[in-house]
């Protein structure tokens, strides 16, 4: 009988992982049957994209699992995957997380706030003891809704994939999985997962990172052990580094209406749920369009998925930058793509259009969002704003970007020297002239800090988690 693996991608960044790089091949290649879970929405469109008899594709019946969160006991699943989130050890740098606690803190509506300073207690025993961490892990085993027991029974796999270790609501999966005693194994897919998601969801045996640090974060924040987990890049970039997906310049120029006479400046909106990011794109485009850069340049701005949900602060900001468009010559805006679906436009649908972005700007900048390590993979000279917005985010919470450069993906970032960081327009405005000037300043620091962060920087990372997992399979 062929063995069989479930592989949740429940992320726009676990399709790219898992099934646009040389992951899936190496599986099917050595005669793995994989069950692929996505989105019920997109199933049609996914599975359209693919064809071998050893690929599957199921839906994720995220309405029933969005269904049990909501419907059974919604307080304490609630309050256990909080502490799930906060409650990593202080071994490793928790600034991210704690960042994550004065969010829920400021928003926190009715009864919860007389219950926070309990809660805050049960996060400071969590961080000091395993033996507390531990625990709390295996109770999150009792909401374990059994959504998908057909499936276990009809396929019988080896093991269960998931793009995180129930940080979502993979977890249900990976729960009933850890209880039928099926191997369980976590792909991270994100630069900043290890330091800021924490402890498990769900009982895991196996894990499979992009470097040396997120190991450390992993073994020292949430207590995995060293032969649990195994360093395999990030096949994500594999596209990036053999120029997959790269559309021609002059193709790509014209379809955004760019100056090919121009300099290319690009802006990737991040960090949108703690702070607004107009005041950067603001900065920005007063120095394109005001003469005060050494170089006649242009303006490309990437919106965030975030600015396409149904929320006020967002609409108002895409608003912002429409405007700003409409206003200043030489400015020009792109929208990440959408299947559809949950995920919305974090599908991973256009990473042609992210790869040509960062490999034709001159400089790239953006907060301190994973792009500034996929933009040094395009060797593209990074500068990292933080200006702080005049009022923040009124109805919600709101945190200062210029308070954010000690995330730990952040300070690493600073601190390898790969890339300036202007906190005002006159510091953006000398950064960006440098780079102007002498765009070559940076490339080795640049390549040292790539080589710290993925490890795997020839292209062969999904060949070798691919390795990684026909080991672990068996």
């Amino acid at each position: 009988m062929k063995k069989t693996v479930f592989i949740i991608t429940d992320h726009g960044l676990a399709i790219i992982y898992f099934l646009k790089s040389d992951v899936i091949n190496k599986l099917l290649e050595k005669g793995i049957r994989a069950v692929v879970f996505v989105d019920d929405q997109i199933l049609e469109s996914i599975e359209s994209q693919f064809d071998s008899d050893n690929l599957i594709f199921e839906g994720l019946r995220l309405k029933e699992a969005k269904n049990y969160w909501k419907n059974y006991r919604p307080s304490i699943q609630y309050w256990l995957d909080f502490l799930r989130r906060a409650g990593a050890s202080n071994k490793i740098n928790l600034e991210a997380v704690d960042s994550y606690i004065d969010q829920v803190r400021v928003e926190m509506k009715g009864n919860a706030n007389k219950l926070f300073p309990l809660i805050m207690f049960l996060v400071k025993t969590l961080r000091n003891l395993k033996i507390a961490r531990k625990m709390l892990v295996s109770l999150q085993s009792l909401f374990s809704p059994q959504i998908y027991t057909d499936l276990f029974d009809k396929y019988q796999p080896e093991m269960v994939i998931g793009s995180s270790p129930g940080w979502r609501y993979d977890k249900y999966m990976l729960r009933e999985a850890a209880a039928r005693k099926v191997k369980t194994t976590t792909a991270i897919i994100g630069w900043d997962n290890t330091s800021s998601y924490s402890l498990p969801g769900a009982k895991m045996n196996y894990a499979i990172c992009w470097s040396e640090l997120q190991k450390e974060e992993l073994l020292k924040g949430s207590d995995w052990q060293a032969d649990q987990v195994f360093i395999g890049g990030i096949p994500s970039y594999d596209g990036y580094i053999n120029k997959k997906w790269l559309i021609g310049k002059e193709k790509y120029y014209q379809m955004h209406g760019l100056d090919p006479q121009r300099k290319l400046i690009t802006y990737a909106a991040s960090f949108l749920t703690f702070s607004p990011n107009i005041q950067n794109m603001k900065a920005l485009a007063d120095l394109v369009t005001g003469n005060e850069l050494i170089e006649d340049c242009q303006l490309l701005i990437r919106l965030h998925p975030n600015h396409f949900m149904d929320d006020p602060r967002f609409i108002w900001e895409k608003e912002q930058v429409d405007a700003l468009v409409t206003s200043h010559p030489h400015l020009h805006v792109v929208e990440p793509a959408s299947l559809g679906g949950d995920m919305g436009h974090y599908s991973g649908e256009d990473m042609d259009e992210k790869s040509s972005m960062m490999e034709y700007a001159d400089i790239f900048t953006t907060v301190y969002s994973t792009m500034v390590v996929e933009a040094s993979v395009h060797d593209s000279p990074v500068v990292s704003i933080c200006i702080d917005a005049e009022e923040g985010w009124k109805k919600n919470f709101y945190l200062p970007l210029s308070k954010v450069g000690g995330w730990p993906t952040h300070q690493r970032f600073r601190e390898s020297g790969s890339g300036p960081v202007a906190l005002d327009k006159n510091t953006l405005k000398k950064h960006i002239n440098a780079y102007l000037k002498n765009p070559n300043q940076d490339d080795l620091v640049r390549k040292d800090f790539l080589k710290r962060e993925i490890t795997i920087t020839d292209g062969s990372a999904g060949n070798q988690v691919g390795e990684l997992l026909l080991g672990l399979i068996g």
